[in-house]
This record gives structure tokens, sequence and C-alpha cells, in this order.
């Protein structure tokens, strides 16, 4: 699998997870507000964030992904080299 296409499925897949994570964490406190009983809405509430974190991963991923696409097959379509410059001291 090409840095290309991890980048192509983990980014949006990143997002729709965030997404998901947030509607649970407004379930979660929607449970609290509604007098659930405190096991429940932590619970849910842990899950969320679970979900919610997850999707960052992901989505981090995806952005990591982008960057080695970036770094070692863009340049090597215009015939460069994929090295990067050496600093100067």
């Amino acid at each position: 699998m090409t840095h290309k296409s991890k980048w192509l499925l983990f980014a949006p897949s990143g997002l729709v997870v965030i997404g998901f994570g947030t509607c649970l964490v407004q379930w979660a406190s929607d449970m609290k507000r509604n007098g659930e009983p405190t096991a429940q809405w932590v619970a849910a509430g842990t899950l969320a964030l679970g979900v919610f974190n997850a999707g960052l991963s992901l989505f981090g991923r995806g952005v990591a992904e982008s960057v080695l696409y970036q770094i070692k097959e863009k340049p090597a379509e215009s015939g460069q080299t994929g090295a990067l410059p050496q600093q100067q001291d």
C-alpha cells in the first residue's frame, strides 16, 4: 500500500471517527443532564472520548502518510532525489 493510498484512507476515516466521537460526547452529556445514574454517563463519556481520540489518531496517521508521500514519492516523479538537504554549520 502506498503512502498516498494510506493518506487517502486514514485522513477521511479519522474525520468520520472524530465526528462520531463528538456525537457520542454530546450523547453522554445529555445523559448527565437528564439525570441518568453516574456510572452510565461516565461510562458513555469514557467511551466517547476513546472514540474521539481514536479519530484523532487516525487523522494524525493520515497527515503523517501525506508528509511521507510528499517527501518520498513526489520528488521521485519529477526526477529529484528524496533526500533532504543537508544543514550547513
